[in-house]
């Protein structure tokens, strides 16, 4: 699979914000699917802001019984994909059917002097977890991730 090298809509869009010691993660997109992917994109970016490169395709898989829940669910099995195998990520790729997740995430293993990591996510939480549609028809996908 290749990566999505730019998102599929010009609502596509991350951003932090800031939540005590914490850092919390906005995606916004088209759709549900694009909102993650944007919220992973921010994700990555309170790691590093160096460029990744997207050589290497991790498929992740996860289930929760609503997409707020899963939202969370999305976002630790980046976490830990990025703890066990020492990668960033660049690019990804969601597909969400009913409580299932099927995601592909494109990366790097991490080169220490080139990233230059600035923090070590080790989880989503609940707090200021929402996952809605705005009257404009954006997606948001958010909540506040442990560093």
């Amino acid at each position: 699979m290749t990566p999505p090298l730019q998102p599929s809509s010009p609502m596509a869009r991350w951003e932090h914000f800031p939540h005590g010691a914490d850092i919390g993660l906005r995606g916004f997109g088209a759709t549900p699917e694009e909102a993650f992917e944007q919220a992973a994109r921010a994700l990555t970016a309170a790691v590093t802001s160096a460029r990744v490169a997207a050589r290497v395709a991790v498929d992740v898989r996860c289930e929760a019984p609503d997409l707020e829940l899963l939202l969370v669910e999305w976002l630790n099995s980046l976490i830990y994909e990025m703890a066990v195998r020492r990668m960033l990520f660049a690019a990804f790729s969601v597909r969400i059917d009913g409580a299932r997740l099927e995601g592909t995430l494109f990366g790097e293993p991490v080169d220490v002097a080139r990233h230059a990591p600035a923090s070590e996510p080790k989880g989503a939480t609940y707090t200021a977890l929402k996952v809605a549609r705005d009257d404009a028809g954006v997606w948001s996908a958010a909540c506040v991730v442990d560093v």
